[in-house]
């Protein structure tokens, strides 16, 4: 059996991970002293370095959520830059802990990749960017057209099904890296760019002229995004989730990282459990009672982590939409601390 699977490894290509068989992740985490997390190579909004290097985003600060949750310390944590076609290898061979890189959650990667999605932090949909000057108003327009994309991703099959569906041939030119993406659209060598929505809000922002560039209304695909784990270790796979849902939780029962302090003396049941007032739902995941407080605490509730990344007042300027809580009309909903 032992023969078998290292066969197996062999040939698809993949290292066999360091831990060792008996370790959690968690172990490996704590005993390393840091969470590796893996974003991507440069998405502005959502995974990306300042001019100073430090990694910010909407996926960044998901991951130092998880490292607050473990640690305390929202700082303890490596950013590993990960091209599409390296993330899953990555995640599989134990090169990285945690993979939080705008992540469409799919059944053949759910089923197939030895992955595990820990829920949807972000619903997004797939678009398509053109010229100004072209004039075209619609994606249907667009029979013929040369369309710039990054392998490894849903976004080239998602483009398949789309041109095929509506009877319109077209010509993919496709990248490995997003910014050979971006480059490749801003140098002429395609008519559209096509990505998600969110990312390209966020690559427009690299362009020579934002402003000559426009995001067509249709959306072609659904797209929900979200922080993946192994496969094999449920106690991971449940600290992951349970970070997620403390941020929306947080969020929904008004607590942020201006008052969760304050917030720490309130009568309300739910938000005693969240802050480990009342219970023991840390040791449930292998932590202290103090876990959703020191999320919170450093890094703010979902709300707070999409404005100051992607929301209205950033460059991104993306309103809430889908990503509202769903008592907001939006679909943003995560299941109760009890």
């Amino acid at each position: 059996m032992k023969t078998a699977l290292l066969n197996l490894f062999i040939t698809t290509g993949l290292a066999l991970s360091t831990t060792s068989a008996t370790a959690t992740t968690l172990d490996t985490v704590r005993e390393n002293g840091r969470l590796v997390c893996g974003v991507s190579q440069g998405n502005p909004g959502f995974s990306n370095p300042d001019s100073k290097g430090v990694w910010i985003g909407f996926d960044v600060d998901y991951c130092r959520a998880v490292a607050a949750a473990i640690f305390g310390d929202p700082q303890a944590v490596i950013f590993r830059p990960l091209s599409s076609p390296e993330r899953f290898t990555a995640l599989q061979s134990g090169e990285i802990d945690l993979l939080s890189r705008t992540t469409t959650w799919t059944m053949s990667r759910d089923t197939a990749l030895g992955a595990n999605f820990v829920g949807v932090m972000y619903y997004d949909g797939q678009a398509m960017m053109v010229r100004k000057d072209l004039g075209v108003k619609s994606a249907l327009e667009l029979s013929n057209a040369t369309i710039c994309s990054a392998t490894g991703t849903t976004t080239e099959l998602n483009v398949a099904d789309f041109f095929r569906l509506n009877n319109m041939p077209y010509e993919l030119v496709a990248f490995e890296k997003n910014d050979e993406v971006t480059q490749a659209y801003d140098a002429g060598r395609c008519d559209v760019y096509t990505t998600d929505a969110s990312g390209l809000a966020a690559n427009r922002q690299k362009l020579t002229d934002p402003q000559a560039h426009v995001i067509l209304p249709e959306i072609i695909s659904k797209e929900p995004l979200g922080p993946v784990v192994r496969q094999g270790d449920d106690q991971w796979f449940n600290i992951a989730r349970w970070v997620l849902n403390a941020l929306i939780n947080a969020e929904e029962l008004g607590v942020t990282r201006a008052n969760v302090d304050e917030m720490k003396s309130t009568g309300n049941p739910a938000i005693r459990r969240l802050l480990g007032m009342e219970g023991a739902f840390g040791d449930a995941i292998g932590l202290d009672n103090a876990w959703a407080y020191n999320v919170i605490r450093h890094v703010g509730n979902y709300g707070e982590i999409f404005n100051r990344n992607v929301g209205p007042d950033t460059p991104l300027g993306v309103s809430r939409g889908l990503n509202a809580l769903w008592t907001d009309g939006g679909l943003i909903y995560a299941p109760p601390i009890r």
